[in-house]
């Protein structure tokens, strides 16, 4: 099914402005943190204007609407991620925050001395640097899975970092955000658990671009956050499996995550999803997240990721011709990113002279700096695609990328 793509831009208001006078946006930056729709823009104009109140302590009238919004955006979520119940979804500000959770409760509970953690040289720093975090810690290793020239996980060395003894945690992302290989989400998580080891999946990119079935793949969790999945900023999501969550102790003290407080007794906790939610939760936010993932819903997960990938064949088509081009990434299942570096070009300065254009790409090492030295690059040029982009747009990328390598060459 082809998208209405004139309907859909038509939703998101900041697709008709201009920069630096004149100049159409054309917004290619969509892994970094995707445009909003009216529907979520208006669920936060609504929220603060008749709803606004805290959630699960009041019994008057705001306070249960706010409630009933904010739950019901769970569930939301919940049948997003197909998970079995909605105590497995758990608020966070996002999938950095997610991540930290599990390492500083399940790892700080579980992981000892000599125990291996997996991670892979693709991944965000946000699956590296709280796991490098946790081994330093407790004392365990932590063993690197390589990527291939063509820029996918070394599906050998994978198998032989699993072979070490002692390993308790597999984590890696579904989506490279640098590269947009597509990673064999299934494949993994059943070999990190016939060692005995839990997985980690950074669905940061995955839940902007794929159908996802917690229940189906079956990791043991899965984080992504809302800006990227159309939603407000400063939300995320932590799916658990509901038995790990139960035995993990909390992170955060506070409000709203206790049974009961004592000074003599000391204190108990709430039952999952709230012993992990101390405080005052983002309201505004996890409900615009419910209205992003049901407006994704409604043009289809999987037509968004046709359209995607069709726009990022037609970039790589226009772009390979260009003096100097080598694409960053060449994995046989790819997103809708293009990463790129020109010979002779610093990826910051071809960005700059788009910008100047009016095309918005990211330059840099995207948070992925070990993949970037993998390469031998400082860094990549990244276009990056959604749902309301066109196939216009991509032929002014090309058209912009071949002006700017003329004037910087």
């Amino acid at each position: 099914m082809s998208l209405d793509v004139a309907r859909i831009r038509a939703q998101f208001p900041i697709l008709a402005r201009s920069v630096h006078g004149n100049k159409p946006l054309i917004y290619l930056d969509s892994a970094a943190s995707s445009q909003k729709p009216v529907a979520v823009i208006e669920a936060g104009r609504e929220y603060y204007s008749h709803m606004h109140a805290n959630v699960h302590r009041g019994v008057h009238a705001l306070s249960q609407q706010a409630t009933d919004a904010f739950e019901e955006a769970r569930r939301t979520v919940q049948r997003f991620v197909n998970a079995a119940s909605e105590a497995e979804i758990v608020w966070t500000a996002g999938a950095t925050d997610a991540i930290n959770l599990i390492a500083q409760t399940w790892g700080r509970h579980y992981i000892t001395a000599g125990d291996v953690l997996i991670v892979t040289r693709m991944d965000h720093h946000a699956n590296l640097v709280p796991w490098q975090m946790l081994a330093a810690e407790k004392g365990a290793e932590l063993a690197v899975v390589e990527v291939t020239d063509s820029g996918e996980l070394d599906a050998e060395d994978f198998e032989r970092k699993l072979a070490m003894p002692r390993v308790k945690l597999v984590a890696f992302g579904h989506v490279s955000n640098a590269l947009g290989t597509i990673n064999d989400v299934k494949r993994w998580i059943d070999a990190a658990h016939a060692v005995g080891a839990i997985a980690v999946v950074d669905g940061a990119q995955g839940a902007p671009h794929a159908e996802i079935d917690v229940q189906a793949l079956g990791p043991d969790f899965y984080v992504f956050s809302g800006h990227k999945t159309y939603g407000p900023t400063g939300i995320g999501v932590l799916y658990g499996r509901a038995e790990l969550l139960a035995a993990m102790p909390p992170w955060r003290g506070g409000g709203e995550m206790i049974a009961d407080v004592n000074l003599e007794r000391g204190t108990t906790f709430a039952e999952v999803p709230f012993k992990f939610e101390a405080g005052t939760p983002p309201i505004a936010q996890a409900i615009g997240l419910g209205v992003a993932l049901k407006w994704m819903e409604g043009v289809g997960v999987a037509n968004i990721a046709a359209h995607e990938e069709m726009l990022g064949a037609h970039a790589r088509k226009l772009l390979k011709d260009v003096p100097g081009m080598r694409f960053i990434g060449e994995a046989e299942h790819r997103a809708g990113v293009v990463s790129f570096v020109v010979d002779g070009v610093h990826p910051y300065d071809l960005g700059m002279l788009l910008d100047g254009m009016g095309i918005a790409v990211r330059t840099g090492q995207h948070c992925t700096q070990p993949l970037m030295d993998r390469f031998g690059i400082p860094g990549t040029v990244r276009a990056s695609f959604a749902a309301y982009n066109t196939l216009g747009e991509v032929d002014a990328l090309a058209a912009g990328v071949e002006r700017a390598v003329g004037m910087l060459v």
